[in-house]
């Protein structure tokens, strides 16, 4: 049970109101009375007479109640304000989904450039950041690689001054920490320009470092087609990188050969992926009259690397047609969210169609130097399971990366809809006649309870803004009234009404905002969560700091109904 602070009077009078109705005159809810009031209200409708009674065991404290089976209204209220009445479905918080599906069946919760605790020009690169990502669920860790003195591979952004951090110092890093939260795979994402040399070096620590945590051979996996499943990669750690193919010939064509330019194609395939990047470094650079000249070489995959690479063999990406006929399951690819935001308009459902066979990961544009962030659910919306985000930056699309990933507990790994997964049904997120029927979901939103001082030590005047992030026609926003000069228990009673055309891709946000001015606004904590993590019923709402921090006991009550 979660301990929560004396329910300020605004929502003790709303649920003294619930307790009176169900207990019809008396002091204390007969067991009955509390069932009806399950089935009725909170749409818990495979309660019955045992569950009744365990909430009275749990939650009421005077003897002389439990012993008739019944609850007052302050073990009423100690119930209302427990996990148990969480907007969020408790059973979510437990890993419930079915993990034996193959890979590309999930959203991977995703980090670019991983080691950068600021932004990507100037940005300090520190271990820290790889934990933290790790300790918030994430499964896929970017490293970039470069040559470093003394034959020791270092990490860093290249061509910028942030700053760097050893290879192996990063590979500790990650043995110690990358199943403390979640028992599921984690993905290594080399940006690899080493040497041969230290390519080499990179090989070594990673076998001598994570031992058996590695994957360094094909599993005889008893998953469904080519893929292994998250349950079969558990406590398992798999390095993306470029594989050297066997056939790959360098010398001057001759027949079917490949040509040199078209193996250099192949071999270059991360530093198109980078090609913007280092256009918004060469920038920089100039503003700064100095700096390295960039020159391109051509990067040759050391075969001790390349044989570390199982799973998640990193190649060019040329058309959905070229995957179709060319790409092995086993390959991914990468791109720049331009280019996928292309493909979204061009041909959506292909892309869906790509994403159930390949993995594909989705990073951010070189030019946002400052390490923001893009909206994650376009690409979540074409099934891409791989959708990059620097976890170091706050604001909306991390609260949706947190809102997503808090599902299936907080393992890092959820399974994406049947619908992006039907090989029958062709979906198209642009289209918005996905069912006959859409869902409408009702929320009022009742009343909110400590909430923070604003930051001049003065109450707020908050408003709530509720959200639903989906496909784009199931995207909205809706706004109660403002109530002036009330943070301890501002009351607005404000129904509001959406219709969802695909609720299993929606993420559910509630933002309780200060009005500072006419058209000014400040925030002051959200929540973000899938609709199919929904409870109905009365329910609380516990809000987060920007940073994803609990501002308990600060949150909001509501009424939720869908149909």
């Amino acid at each position: 049970m979660m301990k929560r602070n004396k329910a300020p009077s605004s929502r003790r009078a709303e649920i003294q109101h619930l307790h009176q109705s169900y207990a019809s005159g008396h002091t204390a809810l007969p067991a009955a009375a509390l069932l009806r009031f399950l089935h009725k209200e909170q749409m818990e409708l495979t309660a019955n007479e045992e569950t009744a009674e365990s909430l009275i065991d749990r939650y009421e404290i005077e003897e002389a109640a439990k012993e008739s089976r019944s609850m007052t209204f302050e073990g009423f209220l100690r119930y209302m304000e427990s996990k148990d009445c969480c907007v969020f479905n408790q059973a979510h918080a437990s890993v419930y989904q079915d993990m034996d599906q193959p890979l590309p069946s999930y959203f991977i919760s995703s980090s670019h450039n991983t080691y950068l605790l600021g932004d990507q020009l100037v940005g300090k690169s520190h271990l820290d950041a790889y934990v933290s990502a790790l300790r918030k669920g994430c499964r896929c860790l970017e490293i970039d690689c470069w040559d470093g003195p003394d034959a020791e591979p270092i990490v860093y952004h290249g061509y910028t001054l942030t700053t760097k951090i050893r290879f192996k110092d990063v590979i500790t890093t990650v043995e110690q920490h990358a199943f403390e939260v979640s028992a599921y795979p984690v993905i290594l994402s080399l940006e690899n320009h080493c040497s041969k040399e230290q390519q080499e070096v990179m090989a070594k620590y990673l076998i001598s470092i994570l031992g058996d945590k590695l994957l360094t051979a094909p599993l005889d996996h008893s998953t469904a087609g080519d893929f292994p499943s998250p349950n079969d990669l558990k406590y398992k750690i798999l390095i993306k990188n470029k594989k050297v193919k066997p056939e790959t010939k360098t010398e001057e064509p001759s027949g079917s050969e490949r040509s040199a330019d078209e193996v250099e194609d192949d071999e270059e395939e991360d530093e198109e992926e980078e090609e913007e990047d280092h256009q918004s470094k060469a920038k920089f650079w100039r503003s700064r009259k100095a700096g390295p000249k960039k020159t391109r070489k051509r990067k040759v995959v050391a075969q001790a690397m390349s044989d570390l690479v199982i799973y998640t063999g990193s190649v060019k990406f040329v058309s959905f047609s070229h995957s179709k006929d060319n790409q092995n399951c086993y390959e991914n690819t990468s791109m720049a969210e331009k280019k996928a935001r292309k493909l979204i308009k061009s041909s959506g459902p292909d892309f869906v169609q790509h994403n159930q066979k390949f993995l594909s990961r989705i990073y951010p544009a070189g030019s946002r130097t400052s390490s923001s962030n893009f909206d994650p659910q376009e690409f979540w919306n074409v099934g891409s399971q791989l959708v990059a985000l620097n976890f170091q930056s706050l604001g909306l699309p991390m609260e949706l990366n947190d809102g997503r990933f808090q599902d299936n507990g907080g393992c890092g790994y959820v399974l994406k809809p049947a619908a992006l997964m039907s090989s029958q049904k062709s979906f198209d997120p642009s289209c918005s006649q996905h069912s006959l029927k859409p869902t409408n979901l009702l929320l009022k939103v009742i009343s909110g309870s400590n909430l923070p001082i604003g930051r001049n030590g003065k109450p707020l005047d908050p408003f709530v803004r509720v959200e639903t992030h989906g496909i784009a026609s199931d995207s909205r926003r809706k706004c109660t009234h403002t109530v002036k000069n009330n943070s301890l228990c501002p009351h607005w009673d404000a129904d509001m009404n959406f219709s969802i055309s695909v609720p299993e891709l929606c993420l559910i946000r509630f933002c309780v905002k200060d009005q500072t001015g006419l058209l000014t606004s400040e925030f002051v904590g959200q929540y973000t969560l899938p609709f199919t993590s929904l409870k109905k019923g009365y329910r609380w709402v516990p809000l987060r700091s920007r940073d994803g921090c609990s501002l308990d006991p600060a949150s909001l009550f509501v009424f939720v109904w869908y149909s």
